[in-house]
């Protein structure tokens, strides 16, 4: 802007000896540089304007957060991913972009409340449509719509998803039922509170005392 504003005042200096030279090689000197200066002038890139260059900056520089929490659900066609983002809709809408593969998709929510938002699915369960699929701004939330290439149910949304379903799966699925049921107890004892953890405790060591006892009432 500082050179333009210089070659702006050079223009009008022009214009000005412009009005006053009478002798013919001057006005033509004049009007050669008067026709360089328009060129170059015409030839600078456009200034941004103010609020723009601040929302680039804030867009850009802000400080980013990955999104973990969605819901889903799905139809024939699509498969509908939910993301709460509380006043979404005020955004423009340039500032909510998904980017689609045939396997994949990522959103990048750019600021709003100073902050940017990504979300990233790599490894779809199942091809999508990348023409079909689009994004739905709502009320406090983004709606991702990926068309299905076929119109199948799908279990879970990622292919990471249902290895470890699987193996979870394996885990219980064993010849050896009480072996099930230990797999079973770990996982709870693993994952549950401190009441939970007492609780199978508890009925871990009746059942050993059980074991130890025989089964016979002590009623001597």
């Amino acid at each position: 802007p500082l050179f333009l504003n210089q070659l702006q005042k050079d223009l009008e200096e022009v214009k000005e000896l412009l009005t006053n030279a009478t002798r013919k090689r001057v006005r033509d000197v004049l009007l050669a540089e008067k026709q360089k200066l328009e060129l170059e002038i015409k030839n600078q890139p456009p200034p941004k304007p103010k609020d723009v260059a601040e929302e680039e900056k804030s867009s850009l520089g802000g400080y980013t957060v990955k999104i973990n929490n969605y819901g889903w659900d799905q139809s024939d066609k699509f498969v509908k991913i939910y993301i709460s983002l509380n006043g979404v809709q005020k955004l423009p809408a340039e500032n909510v972009q998904v980017n689609f593969t045939e396997r994949s998709f990522d959103l990048l929510v750019k600021n709003l409340n100073g902050k940017n938002y990504t979300m990233t699915f790599n490894n779809l369960l199942k091809p999508i449509s990348v023409e079909g699929s689009s994004r739905k701004i709502k009320t406090d939330m983004v709606l991702v719509m990926c068309k299905k290439k076929r119109e199948e149910k799908w279990d879970c949304l990622t292919q990471v998803e249902k290895e470890s379903k699987e193996k979870e799966k394996a885990a219980y699925d064993t010849t050896d039922p009480s072996e099930g049921l230990m797999n079973i107890l770990k996982k709870m004892y693993a994952e549950g509170d401190d009441e939970m953890k007492r609780t199978i405790n508890k009925a871990w060591v009746e059942s050993r005392e059980k074991q130890y006892k025989g089964d016979i009432p002590m009623d001597i």
